[in-house]
């Protein structure tokens, strides 16, 4: 176990000292790499030291308690899953914190067996997310759907009409291309702004555990169960869920969300009575749910259900007129969150994005750019910051051809590499106004290579 979790850093935060070093030392012996903090501020100091995965934290301490913690935490790292330590006298506190954002809670004095299960599913949490890369905003700039072509601004003005509503509203497309942001920006601008917004990713749920992670579960439902525990939906009571891969729920979950979305009401596992919940209900998918129901994978009440509004987003090929937008915003973003002085991209680098073909849509390019910002040691990108597998990916239309023709492969690949080069040197070029010295100075190499490359690939300094 030591081996598989050593890499994990927990950050643990309370003003009893004992609480800290039992704690930390059950923590070690389970593999973990711990910090033990006593105040809020040490602890917000600690996130900037360490590469932290979970942070446990108390809920009543001087200064800065749990709660502005939290709100901390999630402007700092949203990946990060805080976890609140209360007594029973302030478990609706406790309950409120996740409501706010915060992953779970535990109770003084805490069952070790509760407290390494809810800590393992935490880290994997962490992993999960991190490997699910999403747009966010921050929380002082407007919301709204990036990019000005004519198919996002059709998206934007169809959230404009089905926001105040209650509709439930089915997201699709492509992985990588915003669906949670669109699901994001529906909630912000409906009459349940203030409420709270419950992402699930039915995909990633344990088959065995999906029930109690969407109702909830009595103390003694089953073993483990060591109090009673809210599920997302009784969280997301007065606001919105967004079922993210609902396509993955297993035919029995399907039947059971039906009843939730037709009754309003839940069951929690274990429980003899129903809870009342009072909820805004999107799903998002990139597979074809209507291609789902003919094969016999989803219910075909279900999905007439979910699909009261549809939209559905397109993958960045097909709106490349947006690149620069979110280019823009990204270099914003991540110049600001690692204090970068970052400020733009050359017109070179970004005509190259610009081509691109992202299969990985705006997630790809959130990932790039953010490793452009990080590396780059210029206050302006240019085509240097462009990762090479970036670049040998791109390859120009023209150099498509049918294998059939008997072209050898490798002289294809040597053409396509040869475009590619042409390309980066003239815009180089262009760039620097013929300046064959600062062009391979943008470009990276000596001003021999350049000349040589040029001579290569028949190109002259006067041209």
């Amino acid at each position: 176990m030591v081996e598989k979790t050593q890499r994990y850093k927990i950050l643990i935060v309370d003003d009893e000292v004992n609480i800290l070093k039992v704690l930390s030392a059950f923590l070690k012996k389970e593999g973990y790499e711990t910090y033990a903090v006593e105040s809020g501020e040490s602890a917000m100091k600690k996130l900037y030291e360490e590469d932290i995965s979970v942070v446990i934290t108390d809920l009543k301490m001087p200064k800065m308690d749990g709660i502005e913690l939290l709100r901390n935490v999630m402007r700092f790292n949203s990946d990060i899953p805080v976890i609140i330590l209360t007594a029973h006298g302030t478990i609706n506190n406790a309950v409120e914190a996740i409501k706010i954002g915060a992953f779970d809670y535990l109770t003084k004095p805490f069952d070790k067996n509760e407290l390494i299960q809810v800590v393992k599913k935490a880290v994997n949490t962490f992993e999960y997310r991190r490997s699910d890369v999403k747009i966010d905003f921050e929380t002082d700039e407007p919301i709204h759907v990036i990019g000005h072509s004519q198919r996002m601004q059709e998206i934007y003005s169809l959230i404009e009409k089905i926001a105040p509503s209650d509709s439930t509203v089915l997201i699709t497309g492509e992985s990588g291309t915003g669906k949670e942001l669109v699901a994001r920006i529906i909630h912000l601008k409906s009459n349940r702004a203030k409420g709270p917004f419950i992402k699930v990713n039915c995909a990633a749920i344990p088959r065995e555990l999906m029930e109690s992670e969407f109702f909830g579960y009595e103390k003694g439902a089953f073993t483990g169960a060591y109090s009673q525990k809210p599920g997302r939906f009784e969280l997301a009571d007065g606001g919105t869920i967004l079922l993210d891969e609902v396509s993955e729920l297993p035919f029995d979950m399907q039947a059971k969300l039906l009843r939730v979305l037709q009754e309003h009401q839940i069951w929690r596992v274990g429980g003899v009575k129903s809870v009342n919940v009072n909820v805004r209900v999107i799903s998002a998918t990139n597979k074809n749910l209507a291609l789902e129901v003919e094969k016999g994978n989803f219910r075909s009440d279900l999905y007439y259900r979910i699909n009261v509004v549809p939209i559905e987003v397109p993958p960045l090929r097909e709106h490349r007129e947006d690149v620069s937008d979110f280019v823009n915003y990204f270099i914003k973003k991540f110049a600001k969150k690692n204090r970068k002085e970052v400020t733009g991209i050359s017109e070179a680098a970004l005509e190259y994005l610009v081509n691109y073909s992202w299969p990985g849509n705006v997630r790809e390019l959130e990932n790039l750019i953010e490793r452009m910002v990080i590396l780059s040691s210029k206050s302006i990108l240019d085509i240097t910051d462009i990762p090479d597998e970036i670049k040998l990916r791109q390859v120009p239309k023209q150099q498509v051809v049918s294998l059939s023709g008997g072209i050898d492969f490798k002289e294809i690949v040597k053409r396509a590499t040869s475009d590619i080069e042409k390309e980066l040197i003239l815009k180089a070029l262009k760039e620097t106004n013929g300046n064959v010295t600062r062009a391979a100075e943008l470009l990276g190499i000596s001003r021999k290579s350049l000349q040589l490359k040029m001579k290569e690939l028949g190109l002259r300094e006067e041209d």
